[in-house]
């Protein structure tokens, strides 16, 4: 069996190689590792950390150049409270402590209750965490990895494919298309892998 797969499908070359190139990062090899331990419903390792490693082999920077924190979803809708996210939180940093890293982690079940206030966009509430990872700002960074249940390697899921992110093509995503939280990501990430183009 092959360890190494997308999400819901059968393996493929694109995903297998995005997936042993994330793992090449040691934060997200052992979060993922780890992550079971917190004992998180629908729980996933997303975004920068995924990407960011990717875009820094292809720039020929150590796979955990320029990444700024490591963000964990997961989804629970019978506590919606910031007390329960903060005590998932706490667990999380007691985990991942000895990485010398920042971890968030965020329950995806309670964004649309924040959003706006942070934000200043308004944001419908979520029915999952892959729904969540739908709505990354950036077509090409919706992605997200989680331990296979065979308990070996990881899955996938990356609802837009991963040619333009490893093409480096950044778009803004129609399901969460807030003008200026898109131009902040892309200026953010064109200071950090100055090739990387807009659509």
């Amino acid at each position: 069996m092959n360890p190494l797969s997308a999400y819901g499908k059968a393996p493929d070359p694109a995903s297998d190689r995005f997936i042993r190139q994330v793992l090449t990062n040691s934060n997200n090899a052992t979060i993922l590792q780890r992550l079971p331990q917190l004992k998180l419903q629908d729980a996933w390792l997303v975004a920068g950390c995924l990407f960011q490693t990717v875009w820094n082999l292809r720039t020929g920077l150590p796979p955990m150049a320029n990444i700024r924190d490591y963000d964990l979803f997961y989804f629970d809708p019978t506590d919606l409270s910031a007390e329960a996210e903060q005590e998932v939180q706490n667990r999380a940093r007691v985990l991942f402590g000895d990485l010398g890293i920042v971890v968030e982690t965020k329950n995806q079940a309670r964004v649309h209750l924040w959003y706006e206030d942070w934000f200043g966009h308004r944001y419908t509430s979520l029915r999952s965490s892959k729904d969540g990872i739908d709505r990354f700002l950036v077509t090409c960074t919706c992605v997200g990895i989680t331990p296979s249940p065979s308990g070996v390697g990881a899955e996938l899921y990356a609802p837009n494919g991963l040619d333009e992110l490893e093409a480096g093509i950044l778009r803004p995503n129609p399901k969460c298309n807030y003008k200026d939280l898109y131009d902040d990501k892309v200026e953010s990430y064109r200071s950090r892998w100055p090739w990387l183009r807009t659509a």
